[in-house]
């Protein structure tokens, strides 16, 4: 397994150390600041109506919090403000802002929570301070938590946790009291027999919940993609099933996501369980993408259409993960650090892996909508290569069925999941 991944000491991008500037900023009454391009008229608010026009309205210049325009009129005026200090936005994902000169300061952007982090914390601060004049920015020091994700730095790496997120979940549905549970799915599947659930508000708003604490706990994905396949019909056994998963989380509420030093080099993993779904016999996909040893994108889902035989599922899943694999490229392009490896896509189907290698196999593949030999012209333009990886250390198994416990937890320590070295929110 170890020959799989890359696991070899760090080799950081030239100017990096190993504690780079990673701080947190706070822009107060952000959408105040947007200037609305649309026309859009209020009417006059309760209490401060003019009593000689009492019935006209007035027309905004500037956003205000609840109009539809205001995330946009923010976003595009801090956009420009950053470019005019030098940034330039990344065309792969709209909210990556960088900037190289002198030297490299990379900015994240939601909403009004700002991340700012590069491997010089004076080119950082000067950027801080810059932007302080324009808007009331308020440096809230090293990143510690962020949309719901606990963080901690060590001289190992970076610790991303949801453990807070979870145990208020837990608290919310009175589960906290709960018995452990080691595996986050039995083995048998999930179908439409029992009792309807008098709540279907209650169990939609805790699959909600769980859906965003896959962010960071890749071990549920496949759990949570299968109960939110029933929120039109719901049953008791499905409640039963979201149950399952609290109680899992019970477990490992603290176990969450490391991020090591390591080499540049993307490895992948594509798996499918072909036809798994009893209803309509579409196949189940899933995989995982390594940055050297991290995992750092995973995925499972059922695809949009049914396939034919075995070979027809992996290789659209191929093209799934290829797409997921040429986007994070493309990233680190944007970040100035482009990669020196060809990234390696580990599949278990022979037929599949020929099927992408070979382009004379057209008379099989007819039926194959034209986008998914997307996957075909990365390997002939040499910028994948896929490999054959036995069953037995395929990685992405994990996101595709329901596995028994030693199967799960052997799956499991392959995906940088542990405790922190510390406890996060202190003694109780």
């Amino acid at each position: 397994m170890a020959q799989l991944i890359d696991t070899r000491p760090v080799l950081l991008p030239k100017g990096f150390t190993n504690k780079k500037f990673l701080n947190q900023l706070d822009i107060s009454n952000a959408f105040l600041h947007g200037s609305l391009k649309d026309k859009v008229f209020m009417q006059q608010p309760p209490g401060f109506v003019d009593a000689s026009q009492p019935s006209s309205v007035s027309k905004l210049n500037k956003s205000l919090y609840g109009l539809k325009q205001a995330p946009w009129a923010w976003y595009d005026k801090l956009g420009h403000a950053l470019l005019s200090l030098g940034f330039t936005n990344s065309k792969s994902d709209c909210s990556l802002f960088v900037n190289t000169s002198p030297y490299l300061v990379i900015v994240l952007v939601y909403m009004d929570d700002i991340i700012v982090t590069g491997p010089h914390a004076s080119f950082c601060q000067d950027f801080i301070h810059k932007l302080s004049f324009m808007f009331p920015a308020k440096d809230l020091g090293p990143l510690h938590y962020f949309l719901g994700l606990e963080v901690y730095r060590s001289s190992e790496g970076i610790f991303l946790s949801q453990g807070k997120y979870a145990m208020d979940l837990l608290l919310k549905t009175k589960m906290e009291g709960c018995k452990p549970c080691a595996i986050p799915l039995g083995t048998t599947k999930l179908d439409h027999l029992g009792n309807l659930l008098s709540n279907p508000k209650g169990y939609r708003s805790i699959v909600g919940v769980l859906q965003y604490l896959t962010w960071k706990r890749p071990d549920i994905s496949f759990a949570v993609n299968q109960v939110c396949q029933f929120l039109h019909c719901l049953r008791d056994t499905h409640f039963q099933a979201v149950k399952r998963i609290l109680r899992f989380l019970k477990c490992t509420v603290d176990h969450d996501i490391w991020f090591k030093k390591g080499f540049l080099h993307l490895t992948a993993f594509s798996d499918v369980d072909w036809a798994s779904c009893v209803f309509d016999r579409r196949s189940t996909f899933g995989y995982c993408v390594y940055l050297a040893s991290n995992l750092i994108s995973w995925n499972a889902k059922k695809q949009p259409m049914v396939a034919q035989s075995s070979t027809e599922a992996e290789y659209r899943s191929f093209a799934l993960t290829a797409t997921e694999i040429t986007w994070i490229c493309k990233i680190f392009k944007d970040l100035t650090f482009p990669l020196s490896h060809t990234p390696t896509l580990w599949c278990d189907n022979v037929s599949a892996i020929s099927l992408a290698s070979n382009p004379m196999f057209h008379a099989r593949t007819k039926h194959i909508e034209i986008d998914y030999h997307y996957i075909r012209e990365l390997v002939l333009a040499d910028l994948i290569t896929i490999l054959y990886v036995n069953i037995e250390h395929q990685i992405a198994d994990i996101h595709t069925k329901s596995l028994p416990k030693s199967r799960f937890h052997f799956l499991r320590s392959k995906r940088s999941l542990g405790a922190p070295p510390i406890s996060l929110r202190g003694c109780k």
